[in-house]
């Protein structure tokens, strides 16, 4: 296969690990970065060997053959430079979350399909291996058809030493990290047909919630509850896993804390460690997340190469955002939404 050309655009926090990602893929490169900020830009270029740099996204695609673009910038830059890709016929990958709003998110959407170009939303929280492990036994009937779940990232961690913004944005928790959490939910149990929500801000000095609780039913017939929380103080802090429950008709799903499965079904009892591996320029406890950045961009250039849609496109990813929105609504109303009435 003939090796992929792309660039990074937006070199901050996470990008880092995107880039070691990328290093690690055979068939596809980096050869160009994007940064408006001049220390970013040199820092992320030295460490990766990449002498192509620009300060501006316009000038890089003008003066760049593009095979894709993998755009890591903050929320609000999305949809711009996801329409510059799409002018150009470049296709993209976009970090979550997707766009500031759910119209802005279908604008996107409708921009690459009208060009032909393919998009991936980088939900990667999906492709960590505990969490394919427990699709996996779904996938398998052992459980039989599950009828509820429990979808849980409950922690204390101090996310906001590494990235202060969190800590002044209206919005938090829901749209940071419960966008991961729900996205799950969809993975496992299906699409949802209505949700309510519950949030609380139990930190003072921010200004976002960090706590919410979300109860959906899907339309397979399942119902599930996402609960996702910063302020949840443990003996032993499980930090960044998430933890799953699963009941079906044959049996049931333990995701547990350490990254321990059991499994009770149709052939008895199991229990199996499904820790992920550390990759080499990973670190704990971030390791779970860090391989699974590299599973979905694996993923990426898969789909590429044979002409896939992503698992995680821009279209299904709209399902994942409407349920965000939901969220927010729901909260405030203290009603249930209904998830088609977000989407038409």
């Amino acid at each position: 296969m003939t090796e992929l050309h792309g660039a990074l655009i937006g070199c901050g926090f996470f990008a880092v690990n995107q880039m070691h990602g990328w290093l690690d893929i055979d068939g596809a490169s980096i050869v160009a970065i994007c940064d408006r900020d001049p220390e970013r830009l040199r820092i992320v270029g030295d460490q990766f060997g990449v002498a192509k740099r620009y300060s501006d996204a316009a000038a890089m695609f003008a003066n760049e053959s593009l095979d894709f673009v993998d755009i890591a910038t903050t929320v609000g830059s999305h949809r711009p430079l996801v329409e510059m890709a799409a002018a150009q016929r470049v296709p993209v990958i976009c970090q979550k979350p997707f766009a500031p709003t759910l119209a802005d998110a279908k604008a996107m959407v409708k921009a690459c399909a009208d060009a032909g170009v393919p998009l991936m939303v980088h939900e990667n929280f999906r492709w960590q291996s505990p969490i394919q492990a427990v699709r996996a036994v779904l996938d398998r009937g052992e459980i039989g058809t599950p009828f509820f779940g429990r979808i849980s990232f409950r922690s204390a961690y101090d996310v906001f030493s590494g990235q202060p913004y969190l800590a002044t944005g209206k919005r938090f928790i829901i749209e940071d990290l419960g966008i991961h959490i729900l996205d799950i939910a969809r993975f496992l149990l299906g699409d949802v047909s209505s949700l309510t929500a519950r949030t609380k801000r139990v930190n003072p000095a921010i200004v976002g919630e960090d706590v919410a609780t979300m109860l959906m039913d899907h339309e397979g017939g399942a119902t599930s509850v996402v609960d996702c929380s910063y302020a949840t103080k443990l003996a032993t802090e499980p930090f960044p896993e998430t933890l799953i429950e699963l009941d079906g008709s044959d049996g049931t799903i333990r995701l547990a804390q350490g990254y321990q499965l059991t499994v009770t079904g149709k052939s008895g009892t199991a229990v199996s460690d499904v820790s992920p591996p550390l990759l080499s320029w990973a670190s704990r406890p971030w390791h779970n997340i860090q391989e699974s950045v590299l599973a979905i961009q694996m993923h990426w250039v898969d789909c590429l190469a044979t002409a896939k849609e992503p698992a995680t496109s821009g279209a299904d990813n709209l399902k994942t955002f409407a349920l965000v929105e939901a969220a927010y609504a729901g909260a405030a109303s203290r009603q249930p939404v209904r998830i088609d009435d977000l989407l038409r």
